[in-house]
């Protein structure tokens, strides 16, 4: 069996050692701890998190430690396979039941869950309510149920699922059983119904940050899409994306003219047979296809972690499916793009559409155009929109959109948002954001004088604008966090915290002059400068891609997707840190036990061989401890076995503790990391992991020629700002680069030692 047999106690020692030896990290991320806490005393819990926050180890950490089979309910197929193919990779036994799997097969995996073997099973909602499995469910020691993607289960959301409804039955027939619910997009409104629909007991709700500060955020103007997407392309060559249409034949036609540019791309709609979608998601998964040019049809079930951009060649419906996709980019914490194009032509269709689709969701539907539309012609920051529009506020503007990087004309816009407060609270906070600007502008229709609205004070306060601009303002207002809209009260407008400290004059508000979106410039840029600047130049990131290659091969021989082997973090991090033996592969972060077990020595030999460190080669053969005995059975063709000759009297034995003594006896004698490489003609790197193994054993170091003291007080501040133990990606991030993975890990060594740990 792949899990561990010996049982484990349901502790967050016991969670923080499943996270290490199974999945290769040194911490959780902020939040999972408290959230992993909570699962494991037995508490309901709801989880919102942004799409690659780690929402999958909030459920999937305490089903290992915990006795007893989570029963996972997931909506696609996809993303079952995903999921389960990850886990095993890690060495945690899982299964999934859904329509695509056997009878036979179910039995067995049925019988594996009644003996104890298996720690999760994914099952589709539709499986779970059907005849006869929930008596087996019965039959089972339950540790707990998680609900993925549990917006579905909201007619408020913008996915909702009928069948996802029924998921109340888990409260009625196991009313003892803790349940866990999980989203990446829901806003007030759909998070309070989850927890009604599900009827969860006194729940615990997590709001993570919805920031996803990898993400570049950009809105181009319609004309042109496709010369624009080539464009991308050319500047963004080897990486993997994602198209999304509105139609099948711009699917099919855009997919077209971007292999013609000799670019792998396919396209996916849901006018193709089941069989030729799995084919192009297959392709997808795997890197054979570097570009997917899709409707919304696609992606939900996508857990792939290497997507670098997301290309929206129409406006989407609304906020919540947008942020979705988008997520889809950079799941793995490097990098992403976002870019879409927009015209008002896009808002006509798809008002037409919505009007079509369903009459008693109209409003409702029309409003959350309204709310996407306005993102799009938007004069400030676009993070803040988003954030907002989920009830989190960005304190200062991201830094990573088009609107911060090129910002509009700025103006005082204090007396403009009182005016259209103080007509709110006037108004008793019941008005729409279009009667608002009515009263504003003091006009005299049925709905302004059938409420009385033209006698309160601040009736016409705003008729010397008209009526664009003031739709401008109140949306800024309202991505500012000054108002949000109660859709269940009739879409009115409602004052928060921060509106109130503006009406009061204890806070001024900065608006941006409003502007027609189409006036936006768009950008010019050399495609062959472009391109140029995109190719890799540094030796980082000539390993990286030799890195790409061999797990490449490696994923086509077991038959998985190549980040389900190393998310290419985890490879990055390799080539930064040129792993040479076993103590320093397992320090990458996302190299678990398993994982090392699997594959660690065939990427130790790429990163010896790209660097032509013989010192170090000598280092890796002659040490058995460096490398535990093993075959790795995932490498079988990225090199021959390796055969040990017997030592002679006069072949030189390399002790690896002697090794890295001689280069501390260089250290105390004064020498810097380059030098003592140069002497001892060693890897820079591979001095930097003799120093860092040998800090942690407790040899003595002259830390202040790495770290300042006001350098070990930045890193310890931002340590404390991210809260636990934080992984050394999130410092690095953190502190925008500016400490190289070596400095940050003595740097949290040295914390260590003050500790007394």
């Amino acid at each position: 069996m792949l899990f561990a047999a010996e049982p484990l106690a349901p502790t967050l020692e016991s969670a923080r050692k499943v996270l290490k030896q199974y999945y290769g990290y040194d911490s959780f991320r902020p939040m999972q701890e408290d959230i992993i806490s909570n699962v494991l005393a037995g508490q309901d819990t709801v989880v919102l998190m942004p799409t690659g926050g780690g929402k999958s180890v909030c459920f999937q950490v305490p089903a290992v430690v915990q006795e007893g089979t989570c029963v996972v309910v997931s909506p696609l197929i996809a993303l079952m396979k995903d999921q389960v193919e990850a886990l095993k990779a890690n060495g945690i036994s899982a299964a999934y039941i859904n329509s695509s799997v056997g009878q036979s097969e179910q039995n067995n995996i049925a019988a594996d869950c009644l003996n104890g073997y298996l720690k999760l099973l994914y099952v589709s909602p539709e499986k779970l309510l059907s005849e006869g499995f929930m008596s087996f469910l019965k039959r089972l020691r339950i540790s707990m149920f998680a609900i993925d993607e549990a917006h579905c289960i909201s007619s408020w959301g913008h996915d909702f699922r009928p069948e996802y409804t029924q998921l109340r039955v888990l409260r009625e027939q196991f009313p003892q059983v803790p349940i866990i619910a999980l989203t990446a997009t829901a806003d007030r409104l759909t998070q309070r119904d989850i927890q009604t629909q599900l009827r969860l007991s006194e729940p615990r709700v997590f709001l993570s940050s919805f920031d996803r500060p990898n993400l570049n955020l950009i809105v181009r103007p319609g004309q042109d899409r496709v010369g624009g997407i080539l464009e991308f392309l050319e500047r963004h060559p080897g990486e993997s994306g994602i198209v999304y249409c509105l139609s099948r034949k711009q699917c099919e036609t855009l997919a077209q003219k971007i292999q013609a540019k000799g670019v792998k791309a396919g396209f996916y709609h849901a006018g193709m047979t089941p069989n030729q979608r799995a084919s192009v998601q297959e392709g997808f998964l795997k890197d054979d296809l570097q570009v997917i040019v899709a409707t919304i049809a696609f992606g939900m079930g996508i857990d792939k972690s290497n997507v670098r951009w997301v290309i929206h060649y129409n406006l989407p419906k609304n906020i919540e499916g947008y942020y979705q996709e988008i997520g889809r980019a950079g799941r793995d914490g490097a990098p992403g793009t976002a870019v879409l194009f927009y015209s008002f032509a896009d808002v006509m269709s798809l008002r037409d559409m919505l009007t079509k689709e369903n009459p008693n969701l109209t409003q409702l539907n029309l409003t959350k155009l309204e709310r996407m539309q306005q993102f799009a012609e938007a004069a400030g920051c676009r993070r803040k929109i988003l954030l907002n529009y989920f009830g989190e506020t960005l304190p200062q503007d991201c830094g990573n959109c088009d609107i911060c990087r090129n910002p509009p004309t700025t103006f005082d816009g204090t007396e403009l948002a009182q005016k259209a407060l103080s007509a709110v609270v006037r108004g008793r906070e019941r008005m729409s954001l279009t009667l608002l600007i009515d009263v504003l502008r003091g006009m005299r229709n049925q709905a302004v004088l059938s409420q009385g609205l033209d006698q309160i004070k601040t009736y016409g306060a705003g008729r010397d604008l008209p009526y664009l601009d003031w739709y401008s303002y109140v949306h800024q207002m309202l991505n500012d966090g000054l108002l949000y809209i109660a859709y269940e009260e009739g879409y009115a407008l409602k004052m928060t915290d921060l509106g109130r400290e503006v009406l009061q004059g204890q806070r001024p508000v900065s608006m941006k002059k409003f502007q027609p979106a189409e006036k936006a410039e768009k950008p010019t840029r050399g495609r062959k400068a472009a391109a140029a600047k995109a190719a890799p130049s540094t030796p980082e990131a000539g390993l990286f891609e030799a890195l790409r290659a061999l797990r490449k091969r490696i994923a086509d021989e077991q038959g998985v997707p190549p980040y389900v082997i190393f998310t290419d973090t985890t490879l990055q991090e390799m080539a930064v840190e040129r792993p040479v033996n076993r103590n320093a592969m397992l320090a990458i972060s996302g190299v678990g036990m398993k994982k090392f077990e699997n594959y660690g020595e065939a990427f130790i030999r790429e990163v010896l061989a790209h660097g032509g460190n013989p010192a170090a080669q000598a280092e890796l053969d002659e040490d058995e401890d460096l490398l535990v005995g093993f075959e790795p059975s995932g490498a079988a063709s990225a090199r021959a076995p390796r055969k040990r000759a017997p030592k002679t009297a006069s072949e030189p034995v390399t002790d690896v503790n002697g090794t890295m003594e001689t280069t501390f006896q260089l250290h105390r004698m004064g020498l810097s990391v380059e030098a003592i490489a140069e002497r001892r003609d060693l890897a820079v790197s591979t001095v930097q992991t003799h120093l860092t193994t040998g800090y942690t054993k407790g040899l003595e170091l002259r830390l202040e020629e790495f770290l300042k003291p006001q350098e070990l007080a930045e890193i310890q501040t931002a340590q404390a700002q991210l809260g636990g133990s934080p992984m050394l990606r999130d410092l690095f991030d953190h502190l925008r680069e500016k400490y190289d993975y070596f400095r940050l890990r003595l740097a949290l060594l040295y914390f260590k030692r003050l500790r007394g740990e």
